[in-house]
């Protein structure tokens, strides 16, 4: 009972200091926004709360009691607030230390919580600093004592620089110790020039404990026991990530929880207990562990371990949509990294192609990495490929294009992105004029619809940045490198963007009669920032390959698409192969028609439901999480006719080969294709049937006709001059042949 009283004696003397100190406790609406976002910065930087400051802090959040709400809070937070700043009516700072343990690691970072009262309700800037931290030294002869810290405020989303001007904030600050052993530091906080206040009491002297680093050397293997590189994420007892996130530098990216490390390499981590995980892309299995760091020589070996090969069985991923620069991800976007760092990437996701594409912000710094040629730090069987994507320039409104396989990058007529045509159709011809192959980006952008169901025949609204102008240049055929002319488009990117936007539009001008294939792609870090490989082509190849063959495999249609964790391989139709011989069967007259595909998948046992319950329009559009059957461990196998589903079979996905058959009669001229929805997606095979072409229904040609017209009224504006008559004439040709190909259609 005596302690009871205290506590509320306590409490009560807090809460009078608080309303002394304000004039009146915080609102708890926008104090309740910043927390959250306080939290979210956290998670963002690597340092989490514990479960139980978690569950406090949620708590205090749903308090209504405001008096309550903020001593719940306090006391949550408290254990990470190393230093109270008060900012007085007149702006004068003063700072006492908080109940944080002043605890740092040699040689990392470590992030503490800062209480900030601000009387003055003043939205400047909150600064620290240190002459301990003039500047971190690195090299022997610069090692002076006193230099030994470097700090910084936070200052990236969900936060902001500027305080927002309650009388009641957080904010993180985040502390390096170059040295092991206890360091004294002289902090001092500000919001401007001439806010210190009086008698040095913007300042607290703190005396840190930093904790010595110790070698660990890390032995990474692949199955087979050879050197590889893989992807490790390294975390505590209290789920901070090492290296600390936020100041990692290439090729550890601050975005990302893992980091990649090859056989041999090493990392520095303080004495303690951390788990583990390893994998090396979706074709392997994680493997959590848990390990801890002594003082002195410590080694981990992790060996991977598959559930699947496809490259045993000649089937090559790839991703053909990397960006090594020009997203807000980088420190420098307009410069961004080089190409060992992608390379690290790639190598430890297993990724055996990855095509690294220049585009806007970024084109002039990074335009001098492309060679037409491989580039140095690729290691066969893994290739980095310097190309294009037209993005932030040229033709970019009508839809971002990729240019693959490129022999020149720049369009001629200048040397910069500033000179290049408006029309996609003006790009694509120099792109297959020069052997390219050539596609939109990121298709579904532009093609929104609020519904799953496919195909589907509502006309989207063409006003993106995806597969829009597709629509009319998939109507055209353009000189190729020998004169002949051939399609101006090769592929469509799939997997980066909702599957009911990317496929639809395919689904119809494939019934239209058209042959586009599919090719799957990440556009890492813009639009997937996670890791590289989250969409993907396997093209099957012979043993012998080059980036030109994978390139080739995918103009032809001899790979399927996929998230590494679904596969879908040696689709035939008879004695019909996707991806040789055009990928067509022809039959005299209407038969039954064997149709096999050999399947795999893998899912954990236990669902993620984080994934499950997500909208189709959100993160990750596709995964093979999403079309588990509830309860099960089970996914479809589906078999469509001109993008309809004909057959389906449920498949167990447990990692282990299944060789499905579907025997179906093919009366008409049509074309097949197998997909795990959304996760992977065979190409088609086109089945001619008295030698008829396919025209599969009047409802797709009409709906191509009027997407034609609604893509004129959103894109005529971008076009001038020469190029719009230029365009007027395109998209004319695409209504006739599109008036033409319905004349020629039998079936509604």
């Amino acid at each position: 009972m005596k302690r009871l009283s205290l506590g509320l004696l306590a409490l009560s003397a807090f809460l009078t200091s608080l309303a002394a100190a304000d004039g009146q406790v915080p609102e708890l609406q926008p104090l309740r926004a910043q927390i959250k976002r306080v939290v979210e910065a956290l998670d963002y930087v690597g340092t989490p709360l514990a479960e139980a400051q978690r569950a406090t802090v949620e708590a205090a959040l749903t308090e209504d009691n405001p008096e309550l709400a903020v001593a719940k809070l306090h006391a949550a937070l408290a254990p990470r607030t190393l230093f109270r700043v008060n900012i007085n009516p007149e702006m004068r700072v003063k700072v006492a230390t908080g109940e944080a343990k002043p605890e740092l690691v040699e040689g990392g970072w470590t992030t503490f919580l800062v209480r900030v009262d601000n009387e003055a309700g003043t939205t400047a800037e909150l600064r620290a600093t240190s002459p301990q931290a003039q500047r971190v030294a690195n090299s022997p002869a610069d090692r002076t004592a006193d230099l030994w810290l470097d700090l910084e405020i936070f200052k990236g989303q969900p936060l902001r620089k500027e305080l927002g001007g309650l009388s009641l904030e957080y904010r993180l600050i985040q502390l390096y110790s170059r040295d092991a052993g206890k360091r004294e530091a002289k902090i001092s906080f500000n919001v401007g020039q001439g806010t210190q206040d009086l008698g040095f009491r913007s300042e607290a002297d703190v005396l840190f404990t930093c904790a010595p680093a110790h070698e660990v050397k890390l032995r990474i293997l692949d199955e087979a026991g050879q050197p590889v590189t893989g992807q490790l994420v390294v975390t505590d007892a209290q789920g901070h990530v090492f290296p600390a996130m936020s100041k990692r530098l290439a090729p550890d990216f601050f975005f990302h929880p893992q980091v990649y490390r090859a056989d041999g390499e090493s990392m520095k981590l303080p004495a303690g207990k951390y788990s583990v995980q390893f994998a090396r892309g979706p074709e392997s299995l994680v493997e959590k562990r848990d390990v801890e760091v002594k003082p002195g020589a410590n080694e981990w070996r992790f060996q991977v371990r598959r559930w699947i090969d496809p490259a045993k069985l000649g089937w090559i991923s790839g991703d053909h949509h990397i960006h090594a620069a020009g997203c807000a991800h980088y420190t420098r976007p307009t410069e961004g990294v080089h190409a060992p760092d992608m390379m690290r990437h790639v190598l430890g996701e297993d990724l055996k192609v990855g095509a690294n594409l220049t585009w806007g912000p970024c084109f002039d710094y990074q335009k001098q990495f492309f060679t037409g040629v491989d580039d140095k730090v690729s290691r066969w069987p893994w290739i980095l490929r310097y190309d294009v994507e037209v993005s932030g320039f040229g033709s970019h409104q009508s839809g971002h294009l990729c240019l693959l396989r490129l022999r020149e990058q720049m369009y001629p007529g200048g040397d910069s992105m500033h000179h290049w045509p408006k029309l996609c159709l003006n790009t694509l011809a120099w792109g297959k004029k020069q052997g390219a192959l050539v596609g939109p980006a990121h298709s579904g952008w532009g093609l929104e619809l609020n519904s799953t169901e496919l195909p589907n025949f509502t006309v989207p609204p063409f006003n993106g940045i995806g597969a829009n102008e597709y629509i009319v240049d998939v109507t055209h055929e353009v000189p190729g490198p020998d004169g002949k002319l051939v399609p101006a488009v090769d592929f469509l990117s799939t997997v980066d963007t909702p599957f009911p936007w990317e496929l639809n539009i395919w689904y119809q001008t494939l019934n239209a009669g058209f042959r586009t294939r599919i090719s799957g792609e990440t556009d890492f870090p813009c639009i997937y920032s996670e890791r590289v490989g989250l969409g993907r082509s396997y093209v099957k190849l012979p043993a012998k390959w080059t980036y030109e063959d994978w390139c080739e495999g995918i103009r032809v249609g001899r790979n399927y698409v996929s998230d590494g964790f679904s596969h879908l391989l040696d689709f035939k139709a008879d004695s019909a192969v996707m991806g040789e011989a055009g990928s067509e069967l022809k039959l005299p007259a209407a038969k039954t028609v064997n149709l096999s595909v050999r399947v795999a998948a893998r899912l954990d046992e236990t669902p993620q439901s984080n994934i499950r319950q997500r909208k189709f329009t959100e993160h990750p559009y596709w995964h093979l999480e999403r079309a588990r059957l509830d309860g099960t461990r089970t996914v479809p196998v589906e078999l469509l006719q001109n993008g309809f589903v004909v057959a389906k079979t449920n498949l167990v996905a447990d990692g282990s080969f299944q060789n499905l058959t579907f025997a179906h009669e093919v009366t008409r001229s049509s074309w097949f294709a197998v997909r795990i929805l959304p996760s992977s997606h065979t190409n088609p095979i086109f089945v001619e049937v008295g030698g008829k072409p396919i025209r599969a229904f009047r409802r797709s040609l009409e709906w191509c006709l009027k997407s034609v017209d609604q893509c004129w009224q959103e894109k005529e504006r971008f076009l001038k001059g020469e190029e719009l008559a230029q365009g007027r004439e395109a998209y004319e040709h695409a209504r006739e042949v599109y008036r033409r190909r319905l004349a020629e259609c039998e079936w509604d």
